[in-house]
């Protein structure tokens, strides 16, 4: 009894000083990115429960996403007691340390502890991509409701293998509530999981074949209302060239590359790892994910059925890349125990997943062949195989030692957001290869010892080390525009007053958290268009307002067509603002104030506050009508 007590302790230690570690290399693999990207706009639909003015913003002024989620209700809340900021980042803690620890013990529950801990090393050092274009990936760096709906969907996983159900869906039911098109395929992975491969498989290509027959319905039908209604001509423009992501026809040969690969990686693990539990989740994934890309792709082949567009089953390949990542630990040690073509197998796909020199698909490939190749191999070929993995071993040993020394005689530059230790720190374990190594031997050697002594002193030291990286990764970024500083502004502007920023694209976020006042018109707002005809109209119809000043800012992918190197979302150059221009903006009513830094008289208020805006102006439209009509 005593030495079962004593190897419950140990396993206990060993645990924690591996959650420190794990938390360690999440910090130097991640950095809170504060209210950035999408985050900007679950901020917006936050703040409008507290400042009912701002959802007269042009993005929640008609059907958005905010319909579908109980997300801002609850962002709101938190919002309230501790202020924005604050409440994103400790949002964003909660979903992510939720995220890691559910992931990790599902891959215990079917793999084992070991595997757990490989599992979660991987995760965080991969970067989890989905979709095109590079707009999306799951454990994102910032806080948006996929953020929460991602943890959920993976703890109602870990619930369901883990033998609680009722729990399991629940969490499902809730991430529904909490971000339904991320929370889908989770509910989906649970129903195959339910019904087993065959059935799931069935399903799936009846689900398939049943959206083809009714966007064909619908397409001959030409409803122009109701469930079926199709995106028309003028809807359709806007949408495709705002979110080219949501049409599989409008993907690049990159994206496809990139969202077949964890296909790939988990049809290996279903070649390679026996137990069940792994092959089911491994098939679910798969069964899933590959559902989604036929259903996206007759979404926007058929029709387009508006519903089946804004449903984006494309999405559905974030829980095929998740396991994807999270099964390599199993195949790696199946891979690994086979005595033929195995350690082959298993250093070629891990160079693949973890060596920037190495493409991914060349060492899935590989080991694919080699695997599939054992029935072939005699005694001297697996040999030759053995000389061939322990070769193999000593490259990726040496490249790595190469990039290590490169990384120690060049000085990291200074960030200006965290110290020089930190990011020499997160350069060093930037090298995948090494963080791979040094987490899976350090898991090995910590559960090899006997007593608690060594994992104890491990528990210390991995803990001082997140008690350094963890408030450095997760510091809020500094105030880029200072809150009491544009009091005036905010005293001049009626609380539901639309102001635009003239030749500065990204200035939403001042807009709406600084001035706290709805934005005229920027690219972020526009990513509500696949929802409502009726905000595709209306950003169509200020964009053409503003057309004297600046390209529209919606027509992304005419951009990319134009520059394919450019950054998604980039623009053209801004125009300058003339008085004449500035009369011909404020002639549409809907603009209530325009901030520039030309000085162009009409009572221009000067801004002081030492930001990026110091000596710019603030202009009001019913003075610049008024001057104009005088004139």
């Amino acid at each position: 009894m005593a030495a079962a007590e004593a190897r419950g302790w140990q396993r206990g230690v060993v645990a924690l000083a591996l959650a420190l570690l794990a938390a360690c290399l999440w910090a130097l693999n991640h950095h809170y990115q504060g209210l950035s990207g999408d985050g900007e706009l679950y901020a917006l639909q936050a703040l409008a429960k507290l400042h009912p003015t701002l959802g007269a913003d042009v993005y929640l002024q008609d059907v958005s996403q905010d319909r579908y989620t109980v997300f801002p209700q609850l962002y709101a809340r938190l919002i309230a007691l501790v202020g924005l900021y604050e409440a994103a980042r400790s949002l964003f803690i909660v979903c992510s340390a939720g995220f890691l620890t559910a992931s990790w013990l599902l891959v215990r529950r079917v793999a084992g502890p070991a595997m757990a801990w490989l599992g979660i090393a991987m995760l965080v050092m991969t970067v989890g991509r989905y979709g095109s274009y590079g707009v999306f990936r799951y454990s994102e760096e910032f806080l948006t409701a996929r953020t929460a709906a991602e943890a959920l969907v993976v703890m109602a996983l870990s619930a369901e293998v883990g033998q609680r159900r009722l729990l399991g869906l629940g969490l499902a039911l809730a991430a529904l509530f909490v971000h339904p098109l991320m929370a889908l395929p989770g509910v989906l992975v649970l129903a195959c999981l339910w019904a087993g491969p065959r059935v799931a498989l069935g399903g799936a290509l009846a689900g398939i074949a049943g959206t083809a027959m009714l966007a064909t319905f619908a397409l001959h039908a030409r409803q122009a209302a109701g469930p079926l209604a199709l995106l028309d001509g003028e809807w359709l423009e806007v949408v495709r060239e705002r979110s080219q992501f949501l049409f599989l026809q409008l993907w690049r040969p990159p994206d496809w590359k990139g969202n077949l690969l964890p296909f790939a990686s988990l049809t290996l693990t279903l070649l390679v790892v026996a137990e069940r539990r792994v092959r089911e989740l491994a098939a679910a994934a798969l069964i899933v994910g590959a559902a989604g890309l036929a259903v996206a792709w007759i979404a926007g082949s058929i029709g387009p059925i508006a519903i089946l567009i804004q449903g984006q089953a494309w999405r559905w390949v974030w829980i095929t890349s998740f396991f994807a990542i999270v099964l390599l630990g199993p195949t790696l040690r199946d891979l690994w125990s086979e005595p033929q073509a195995g350690r082959a197998c298993a250093l070629v796909l891990a160079a693949g997943w973890t060596c920037s020199a190495i493409d991914t698909w060349a060492g899935i490939g590989l080991a694919s062949v080699l695997w599939l190749s054992r029935p072939w191999i005699t005694p001297r070929v697996a040999t030759l195989l053995g000389w061939v993995a322990l070769m193999l071993a000593l490259v990726l040993a040496l490249w790595t030692l190469g990039t290590v020394w490169t990384i120690i005689h060049a000085p990291p530059a200074a960030s200006g957001r965290e110290p020089t230790w930190f990011t020499f720190a997160r350069n060093l374990l930037g090298i995948q290869t090494l963080t791979l190594a040094l987490a899976g031997g350090l898991g090995w050697w910590l559960a090899s010892r006997d007593g608690v002594l060594v994992p104890a002193i491990a528990c210390v030291l991995f803990g001082a080390a997140a008690v350094l990286a963890l408030p450095v990764a997760l510091q809020l970024l500094p105030e880029r525009h200072p809150f009491a500083a544009y009091a005036p502004w905010r005293a001049l502007i009626p609380a539901d007053s639309n102001v635009w920023v003239a030749g500065a694209r990204n200035a939403a976020g001042f807009v709406w958290f600084t001035l706290e006042r709805p934005n005229y018109l920027s690219v972020n707002q526009s990513a509500g268009v696949v929802f409502s005809r009726a905000t595709a109209a209306e950003i169509r119809r200020r964009s053409a307002v503003l057309a004297p000043i600046e390209d529209p800012s919606w027509r992304i992918l005419s951009y990319l067509a134009r520059r394919p190197g450019a950054d998604n979302g980039t623009a053209e150059k801004d125009r300058p603002l003339t008085a004449a221009i500035l009369v011909a903006l404020c002639n549409d009513p809907q603009l209530g104030f325009v901030v520039a830094r030309e000085l162009l008289g009409n009572a221009a208020v000067r801004n002081a506050a030492p930001d990026e805006y110091r000596d710019w102006y603030l202009y009001d439209c019913r003075q610049v009508r008024s001057a104009g009509a005088a004139a």
